[in-house]
């Protein structure tokens, strides 16, 4: 039967436009129009300023022909150019494609090459970093290869080494390049809803990272839902603790214009900058995976401030908090909101909406309860969780397995250049988000397992795959499976179990175990190294296929990776100062005349099994000789602190460092 309506009264430009959430923009400049909009250190602007800043941006790619079917790429730390480029490039008609900057140089190649990007604007501790992936893309194109429009941005609080040597080779810098335009150009929002705003990339979970391409409409509804989930007010002040070119800052870019808010910047996140922008920048909200919350719960007195001088209300999500996290981090003074989501879903999609019935329960019930993923987002119109079979919905009991799927204006357009992933995404109507889980007799989901085999490390997603393909290029390794194992400071990080080639003698295997991590250091992000190996014949099926699940077993009765005093004292300062090794060519040239005569000075100690040595990455880098649960640990000799390792996920990859203001006025 035909649809019906009581009239048949058309659309027309006085009663309907396309949702885009550039409007929210030009909004905030006409109402609040001095109010702070963004700072960052010592550089403030006002409402007024950043929407003819925007202008500016978008007026000066338009020159360039940049505009509707091109990409404009952007590798920078959460600065006010970052911020901008949210709104300057989709008025343009552009496509803003945020890079995460802890990628090494040939994954920022796949996707700038993939994306098409015809702008990379990078800023000045990253222009090397950009340099690099822009070579491999040339070496690979040859004279195909069409270099993009090159902008470097300038930060004050840097070395100002950086900025030169980019401004020495010919590029333009990003304050130059807005000169160019007019703050007063004349932007068109888009004539249909459903044109792309944004591009992000997944962290490779497949042979290669997928584009998630966003839309205008999802974009402002997302804007809008996120904050009345949060229950954000007009004028917040928001601390940027949460990357933006992690789902365009989970669409927070733009509802901080809406709500004509203040966005408080920082390169780089440590508690004691965090607490210091609570107690001198008027902070009332930030966004950060349970990693950062750890860090912050656990910091040293003196960068601390209690009690705060307001309730912070703090979004959660990224990885699942445990219930005793989310306890402790109420009981500083921080309001909660646990959420979950995906890239391809704008970010978070579900909240795990408070019951002021839970109020009078127990605090560890409490807990629990909160630690569900729970219902969906207001702008989400479907969520379920459904039988990978039938399609069916499991039953309401808390213990029945299923698919946690998805549908509505949050979920994305599909992957850029990849309709094979895109129909395999929407199967039978649903987004398939690839995570396991249950549904509760209230109807709050809660998930239980990830499917994939993805590792979750502080938020950041690391695909098992991936590190096994570089596993097994390393001379010494026959087989590779790398599996989560549970970690006390990242929730989970990479445990790698190898079999060695039969010619491999090596009698003490701490010289293979540093060996193998240096190449692995070598050849990925930082993140995706193996925090544990362990020497072993790989369990198989009849069939020949490593059963994973025997080895997630296996590293689970490790128990959790502890974090070492010494950890805890060099880990901020580490990264914020660049003190990171990297091999010479020298060594990796030398790596395999290193295995036939290993003279040990300790003989290791095996597992009870006499089958497995065991290593943890972090302990013979420290030198740490602590026991833990599980097999015993070999006894290494002290190593230099050159090789600690360091933090990885809400700090920027060795640049020399930068200061940011909330930190210098701790």
């Amino acid at each position: 039967m035909a649809s019906r309506d009581i009239d048949e009264l058309p659309k027309n430009p006085a009663n309907f436009t396309a949702l885009t959430p550039l409007w929210f923009l030009e909004r905030a400049a006409l109402v609040h129009p001095g109010r702070p909009s963004v700072i960052h250190g010592s550089v403030r602007f006002t409402w007024a300023d950043t929407y003819r800043r925007c202008r500016r941006l978008a007026s000066a790619l338009s020159r360039r022909s940049i505009g509707p079917g091109s990409t404009v790429a952007v590798i920078a730390p959460n600065i006010p150019a970052l911020y901008e480029a949210h709104f300057g490039v989709p008025m343009s008609g552009a496509v803003v494609n945020c890079v995460n900057i802890r990628l090494n140089a040939s994954t920022i190649a796949f996707l700038l090459d993939h994306s098409s990007a015809e702008v990379v604007m990078a800023d000045q501790e990253f222009f090397t970093l950009t340099e690099e992936a822009l070579k491999i893309i040339a070496d690979k194109k040859k004279n195909a290869f069409r270099p993009p429009i090159l902008i470097v941005i300038g930060d004050k609080s840097c070395d100002p080494g950086s900025l030169q040597n980019a401004l020495s080779k010919g590029v333009i810098e990003y304050e130059e390049f807005l000169e160019t335009g007019d703050p007063e150009f004349d932007w068109k929002p888009p004539k249909d809803e459903w044109q792309s705003i944004a591009l992000g990339y997944t962290s490779g979970t497949t042979s290669s990272p997928k584009g998630v391409v966003l839309h205008h409409r999802g974009a402002y509804l997302m804007a809008l839902s996120g904050a009345l989930i949060w229950g954000m007010n007009e004028g917040a002040v928001y601390l940027w603790t949460l990357p933006m070119f992690h789902c365009n800052g989970w669409c927070f870019t733009w509802s901080l214009a809406a709500l004509c808010g203040t966005s408080i910047c920082l390169r780089q996140v440590s508690p004691k900058a965090i607490y210091s922008a609570i107690a001198n920048q008027g902070v009332t909200h930030f966004c950060a995976a349970p990693v950062v919350l750890n860090s912050v719960l656990n910091a040293p007195p003196g960068d601390t401030i209690q009690p705060l001088p307001r309730v912070v209300d703090v979004m959660t999500a990224g990885a699942a908090p445990t219930p005793s996290l989310l306890a402790a981090f109420s009981r500083l003074g921080f309001r909660i909101t646990h959420t979950y989501g995906l890239s391809e879903t704008y970010g978070p999609s579900t909240v795990c909406a408070w019951k002021p019935e839970w109020n009078h329960l127990p605090p560890e019930d409490q807990a629990s309860l909160h630690a569900r993923q729970g219902v969906r987002y207001i702008g989400l119109e479907g969520l379920d969780v459904v039988n990978q079979k039938t399609m069916e919905p499991v039953p309401a009991d808390g213990k029945t397995l299923g698919e946690i799927v998805m549908r509505g204006n949050l979920v994305m357009k599909g992957y850029l250049k990849n309709p094979k992933a895109t129909q395999e995404a929407f199967e039978h109507g649903w987004y398939h988000s690839g995570d396991i889980g249950v549904k509760h007799p209230d109807g709050y989901i809660e998930v239980k397992d990830r499917s994939k085999d993805i590792i979750i490390s502080g938020g950041e997603n690391i695909s098992s795959l991936e590190v096994e393909k570089i596993l097994h290029v390393h001379p010494a390794v026959l087989e590779a499976a790398v599996v989560a194992r549970p970690d006390e400071q990242w929730g989970e990080s990479p445990c790698a179990f190898v079999t060695l080639k039969s010619n491999i003698k090596a009698k003490d295997h701490t010289e293979l175990n540093k060996d193998i991590i240096n190449f692995c250091r070598a050849k990925m992000p930082r993140y995706w190294v193996p925090k544990s190996l362990v020497f072993m014949e790989l369990p198989k099926t009849a069939t020949g296929k490593v059963q994973k699940h025997v080895l997630r077993a296996k590293a689970k009765e490790m128990g959790p990776l502890k974090k070492s005093r010494i950890e805890k004292e060099f880990e901020m300062e580490s990264y914020n100062n660049g003190d990171l090794d990297r091999n010479s060519q020298e060594e990796q040239a030398s790596m395999e005349k290193k295995y036939g005569g290993i003279a040990p000075k300790k003989k290791p100690l095996i597992s009870k099994d006499n089958k497995r040595a065991y290593f943890d990455s972090a302990d013979w880098a420290l030198g740490k000789q602590e026991n833990n649960s599980g097999p015993a640990r070999a006894p290494v000799e002290s190593l230099k602190p050159k090789l600690q390792r360091t933090p990885h996920h809400q700090l920027p990859p060795r640049r020399p460092a930068c200061t940011s203001g909330a930190e210098n006025r701790a």
